[in-house]
């Protein structure tokens, strides 16, 4: 084979590559710095660029976007003593390509250190329960202190994340037992509210029930006085309207006395000696001829049956003013059973009222 044509190849070849090496497509989003004899020249920026082989030097591309970076767990000792290992997430991005990769030799090694370091601070001054109940506040001072350290490496951390804390499975252990108990006191707390509510409200009930039965029988017992002592009061005013002789109050003395035998204990009753007079008044008031009313003064017809039964009425009362007089006798009251009781006193019936006392 010609030499010539070995070395022509050879050429082609060279330049070919030469030219490949010279062009650099940078993808978005990337970077990627460059090196000249040795020290920094410029960084490539997205797109298309051209660098001048075997004298510029490209280092590998380094991402701009966001990105998430997760550690693990690490033991941090909290104020009271305890040791519990903390989860954290960290979102940072790289904002100086050129300081990433020279003031920084492994920015994410960096940054999980100063993680370590800044949490242990935090957490160091705090106890175990407050911090389980302050991630907010252990997130925006590990944020700080971060954002602040990582400024000159090119880096900027935007979030900080506290994923989980984890205390010792004793510590678990105690925290379960005390959120049942409290949960039993609340439950206790509840039903014991219940039931004061319960008691309160069938007491108001109970209360309510009292006051308007009480209320319904006081007006019933004034409704029954006012309508007896209505009742009493026409009573009275009739009996002074029409202005009562004795008469008449004999008749009703004699329609009283059979009631005085009818009790259950009574074994005998006495005739009051006073029974004479009221015999006689009534005799008086059948055998005395009345005089005629208003309403059959001018037309009274003369009728056998009532002359029969003025005479019955008449013969009745002479029959019971001799009873009377015998009763009257020296022998004493006529007892209708075995047994003696004083007579009681009875007011004159014949003794015609006053008129004040009308």
């Amino acid at each position: 084979m010609d030499p010539l044509l070995l070395v022509g190849i050879f050429l082609i070849l060279f330049a070919v590559f030469t030219v490949l090496k010279a062009v650099r497509i940078i993808p978005q989003a990337r970077a990627r710095n460059v090196e000249r004899l040795g020290r920094y020249h410029r960084t490539l920026k997205p797109g298309l660029n051209f660098v001048i082989p075997y004298i510029d030097r490209v280092y590998p591309m380094i991402d701009l976007r966001e990105q998430v970076v997760s550690f693990r767990p690490q033991p941090v000792i909290t104020e009271d003593n305890l040791v519990v290992e903390i989860d954290t997430v960290l979102y940072f991005q790289v904002t100086d390509p050129r300081a990433a990769a020279y003031e920084i030799a492994n920015y994410i090694q960096a940054v999980e250190q100063l993680t370590v370091t800044t949490l242990r601070n935090v957490v160091g001054s705090m106890d175990l329960e407050k911090t389980l109940t302050s991630r907010d506040t252990i997130n925006s001072q590990l944020r700080g202190v971060l954002d602040e350290a990582t400024g000159k490496w090119g880096l900027r951390v935007n979030r900080v994340e506290i994923k989980a804390i984890d205390p010792p499975k004793t510590i678990k252990d105690a925290m379960e037992k005390q959120m049942r108990a409290e949960r039993d006191k609340r439950a206790a707390i509840l039903n014991a509210e219940g039931q004061r509510q319960s008691q309160i409200l069938t007491a108001e009930g109970e209360k309510q029930s009292r006051v308007l039965r009480a209320e319904g029988q006081r007006a019933a017992a004034i409704l029954e006085a006012e309508g007896q002592s209505r009742a009493i009061d026409q009573v009275f005013q009739a009996v002074h309207r029409n202005d009562p002789d004795p008469k008449l109050l004999a008749y009703q003395y004699l329609q009283v006395l059979p009631q005085l035998a009818q009790g259950d204990g009574n074994t005998f009753w006495v005739i009051p000696s006073e029974v004479t007079s009221a015999l006689q008044g009534v005799s008086k008031a059948f055998t005395e001829a009345l005089p005629p009313s208003a309403a059959t003064r001018e037309d009274m017809p003369e009728s056998s049956a009532a002359e029969e039964e003025a005479a019955k009425a008449a013969e009745a009362a002479a029959e019971a003013v001799a009873d009377a007089q015998e009763a009257e006798s020296p022998k004493g009251p006529r007892q209708l059973t075995k047994g003696v009781q004083e007579p009681a006193a009875f007011p004159d019936l014949d003794r015609k009222p006053t008129e004040a006392e009308r």
